[in-house]
């Protein structure tokens, strides 16, 4: 079946189609990641957005659910040049296909993802309308194309009640860490032999760790699922607050330390978070704060955000930590950057630059125990480049402590 991507500028893709039947209008934005698709499918931060991978073949080691960020995809739609329909990878669970079948996502592959990209770096961030339907005309969806915009997306990806992580002491001998669990040495070595039946029949934890005592509060503004893993693998308990939770509830639990999670939509939207995030600030409770988190506390102390031309979204991103000069490779996905031209630095200072374009990619505060990163530390792509940050989170809360 044929599909076809309809551009706001009226620039016309025709594919073919994959995963469901349905017509979507979204945000069309890029990803150069050359792996990690199921990580990407499914972070909150691409909610309302259609994601086109530049890497040409998409899918060839399948889908691993272990991999999921959040609990299901985020995204509108997928955009690959040739989706692999067949899958070679112990861990994998099902195909690419199967997986937009089973979450009905609409996708559209064999088009010139090259040519969409430079369109896209051109002209800047576009809305799309995907479609199977070979009838419709641009004169038809331009008004649909033109007024599409992501929405109060956070609402929408946040969780809607508190949720409880227990922290974790350092790896055991008898396997690796996974969230708050530790999986005996058996069931270990079964799901590296891809031995799937014995994964299925597991229990989900055989061993509970002793954390450090650490309590930190995770704002979930769409959080990654690997934000709360990262830092209770370091000990800490962590409960998560859905977005509206208000300041004062949060710090009547009396937590440690606070992470602001990512998430996505246009950080002037959040309004109502923005208000309670001034309220933290002035609590003296040390802050991490990653990707919306970050342009949310910039807001929340007077600076300003505004739109980049087409994002940065990948993997591959260099980014440079000011206080010792090493440059990180990193993984992003925002649309959205702090203006630096509107940073009063008596409030805070740049600490991360980025290395291709030099917009900001973190904010130290003067006089506070708050630092906060435009990129993601809980993933991979160094593949732990700035995971450290997470450990001077952890430092920092215990010297205040």
């Amino acid at each position: 079946m044929k599909a076809r991507l309809i551009l706001e500028d009226g620039t016309v893709f025709t594919g073919k189609h994959i995963g469901a039947d349905k017509d979507v209008v979204s945000e069309i934005v890029f990803n150069t990641s050359m792996a990690g698709y199921t990580e990407v499918f499914t972070d909150p931060s691409y909610a309302g957005q259609a994601v086109c991978m530049t890497y040409p073949l998409i899918g060839n080691y399948g889908v691993c659910l272990d991999d999921m960020e959040s609990d299901r995809p985020w995204v509108d739609a997928i955009i690959v040049r040739e989706l692999s329909h067949v899958a070679s990878n112990f861990r994998c669970d099902m195909t690419v296909q199967e997986f937009m079948d089973k979450y009905e996502i609409p996708g559209i592959e064999g088009i010139d993802t090259r040519a969409l990209v430079r369109l896209l770096r051109d002209k800047g961030t576009m809305n799309g309308y995907l479609t199977t339907n070979e009838n419709i005309t641009y004169d038809q969806v331009k008004d649909k194309l033109h007024a599409y915009t992501t929405g109060d997306v956070v609402s929408k990806v946040s969780c809607k009640e508190k949720k409880f992580l227990k922290g974790v002491s350092d790896l055991a001998e008898n396997g690796p860490i996974s969230g708050s669990a530790v999986f005996n040495k058996e069931d270990y070595e079964a799901s590296l032999r891809g031995d799937l039946a014995k994964r299925e029949k597991r229990p989900a934890i055989v061993k509970e760790l002793n954390g450090t005592g650490l309590k930190v509060a995770l704002l979930d503004l769409g959080a990654k699922k690997n934000i709360a893993d990262s830092l209770a693998a370091r000990g800490c308990d962590v409960t998560i607050y859905p977005f509206d939770t208000s300041a004062e509830e949060i710090l009547r639990d009396k937590p440690d330390g606070i992470m602001l999670s990512n998430g996505p939509g246009d950080p002037k939207d959040c309004k109502g978070v923005i208000e309670e995030i001034k309220k933290l600030y002035s609590s003296d409770t040390p802050i991490f704060a990653i990707c919306l988190g970050h342009q949310l506390m910039a807001l929340a102390t007077g600076a300003d955000t505004y739109k980049l031309k087409y994002g940065h979204r990948g993997g591959n991103h260099p980014v440079k930590d000011l206080t010792n000069g090493r440059v990180y490779i990193s993984s992003q996905n925002h649309g959205y950057v702090v203006d630096m031209d509107k940073l009063d630095k008596s409030i805070a200072e740049p600490a991360f630059i980025n290395v291709n374009d030099g917009t900001n990619e973190g904010l130290a505060y003067v006089g506070k125990n708050i630092f906060t990163v435009q990129f993601h530390p809980e993933a991979c792509p160094g593949p732990q480049d700035s995971s450290y940050l997470f450990d001077r989170f952890v430092d920092m809360i215990r010297k205040e402590k």
